[in-house]
């Protein structure tokens, strides 16, 4: 397309987003939009057509759209520990700044913080709290689908995407993704390509010493596990929190390790994550290797062995320190993330704090090849049902995940304090820049765009091989369009949870007597809480879904 029509085209979209402005109408007070030329857009309020504009021009072509002479401050609910180091604070005079000018609004990030973190969020979303704008959500993690069902959510309208967020709405492809009875109910992280499938992080020198390499079965993780106590005094082998969320880690990583089955995300269905697709060529039959076969029982075996053995301290289910911390410190030798913690934060931030220590990962997957690719949903931004500015936090979301300028502040900092530039789109640290004291920690986890992404020239130089590795056997999710309807089995949907609270910490972290008694027991009580009843209405409603 030439420039002229292009040009043109973009005229033609802009006119048609003030007649959608002026048709949609749901609050007075929000109307302005700033319409940039370097994006490949396709609405449907022009009939799919497309427009790519030259950067260039970008400016000329911004055009005033929607009255904004009132200003307005957006409250977005973001997860993480909220920063004392003042760097958020600084970057956000500076990002208020640019949406001031442009729309004539500010933005207030509130955080829920780690600790007990789903339980505040939850709370949050639940008592229709008008002071949240923007909301941070996920269905595979962050309670989305569950939360959509309770009203906390704001029905996003095509009209209302393609006039508040037109540069979104324009390079989104999956919004079926999105969808509860047909309706959209938030925007996904869609153009961001990351891995979150979990592991343990080790010690590479370590495991040298002890003769294992680089780990790739738990038999071998446990070898090393055992060198660390023959050989690393006052070093605890894994210092860990034996919570149920790392209880669930540990047994799903051993699972994922040594069968076929697909997990089906907890999160997705409002229970605990213990059902599963049978296997990739099978993934809409479900079971459980919790409850059927003996995966599970030589699981707790295995734990049982590597609690007596000293693997992790004796309290470990009262224990509530920092692991990630103390593999930096020196006194652990091992953590538990997923690939993207790994490659972008913990191997190079392990060569600085232990200098020689070669941290490597072991992922759950390798044994098995059994990985599926992290759904565009694993972030996503919604708007809350009780927000009374929901056009201008549209706006908002649109220029955070589209500005360059905007974007660049919100998730870099300012350069020469935050980062430096080494080239046109390489960055690097400051002498001295601490990613444990200096952080950001704006956590914009819900829209980041790899077209405006810098590269860390302190990025581990092995994550594109990592990643090229898990592309070659890595399957798409394939429950992404299931929403379960938990209406009729919710009672027991508690009652389980209630019964791998309960059992699951103990059992993966090997504070049982005896392992078989103890699986027993906890596949009796599942039982006894409606373990099957839930089961066959999942399977039912997948079905519906899939075939």
């Amino acid at each position: 397309m030439k420039k002229i029509g292009k040009k043109i085209l973009a005229m033609i979209l802009t006119g048609t987003m003030v007649l959608n402005m002026a048709a949609c109408g749901s609050d007075s007070t929000d109307t302005k939009t700033t319409v940039n030329n370097d994006t490949e857009a396709t609405t449907k309020a022009a009939g799919d057509a497309a427009t790519e504009a030259d950067e260039d021009t970008s400016d000329t072509a911004a055009t005033d759209t929607m009255d904004t002479s009132k200003a307005v401050t957006i409250t977005m609910l973001t997860l993480g520990n909220k920063p004392t180091n003042g760097r958020m604070e600084a970057v956000m005079e500076k990002v208020n700044e640019l949406l001031s000018e442009k729309i004539n609004t500010t933005l207030e990030l509130v955080y829920i913080e780690w600790a007990d973190w789903q339980t505040q969020y939850n709370l949050a979303l639940a008592g229709g709290d008008t002071s949240y704008d923007l909301i941070a959500t996920a269905t595979d993690w962050l309670d989305a689908w569950p939360n959509t069902k309770k009203g906390a959510f704001m029905v996003l309208s095509e009209d209302m995407l393609q006039t508040y967020a037109p540069e979104t709405w324009a390079t989104v492809e999956s919004w079926d993704d999105c969808k509860y009875k047909g309706e959209i109910y938030f925007i996904p992280e869609d153009n961001y390509n990351q891995y979150t499938n979990h592991g343990i992080f080790y010690r590479g020198d370590w495991a040298d010493e002890a003769g294992v390499g680089v780990i790739t079965s738990f038999d071998q993780l446990g070898e090393y596990f055992q060198y660390i106590i023959d050989k690393k005094e006052g070093v605890i082998p894994w210092d860990v929190p034996g919570t149920i969320a790392n209880g669930n880690a540990l047994a799903g990583g051993y699972v994922q390790s040594t069968t076929s089955g697909i997990v089906i995300d907890g999160a997705q269905i409002g229970t605990s994550t213990i059902y599963y697709g049978t296997s990739a060529d099978d993934p809409y039959t479900i079971y459980s290797p919790y409850m059927d076969g003996d995966t599970f029982e030589k699981f707790a075996v295995m734990m049982k062995e590597w609690a007596d053995a000293g693997y992790w301290r004796q309290d470990v289910l009262n224990f509530d320190g920092e692991m990630r911390e103390l593999f930096y410190t020196g006194t652990s030798g091992a953590d538990q993330h997923h690939s993207q913690t790994f490659y972008g934060e913990v191997k190079v931030s392990m060569d600085t704090k232990q200098e020689g220590s070669d941290a490597r990962m072991f992922s759950f997957s390798l044994p098995s090849e059994n990985l599926v690719k992290t759904c565009i949903t694993h972030g996503a931004m919604a708007v809350s049902n009780f927000s009374q500015n929901a056009e201008r936090a549209l706006m908002v979301y649109d220029l955070l995940r589209n500005d360059k300028e905007i974007y660049t502040y919100f998730n870099y900092g300012i350069e020469g304090v935050d980062y430096v530039m080494i080239d046109e789109n390489t960055f690097d640290r400051p002498d001295g820049w601490d990613k444990t004291l200096d952080a950001l920690d704006t956590n914009f986890w819900w829209g980041r765009n790899d077209d405006l992404e810098m590269i860390n020239n302190q990025d581990w130089e092995g994550k594109a091989d990592m990643i090229a590795e898990y592309d070659t056997y890595a399957i798409d999710y394939p429950y992404s369009k299931l929403v379960v309807d938990t209406s009729a089995v919710e009672t027991q949907i508690a009652a389980m949870s209630d019964v791998c609270a309960s059992w699951i910490p103990r059992i993966a972290f090997g504070k049982v007597d005896d392992p078989a008694a103890a699986v027993a027991s906890f596949r009796e009580e599942m039982i006894a809480a409606g373990y099957n009843e839930v089961l066959e209405s999942f399977q039912s409603q997948m079905e519906e879904v899939y075939q």
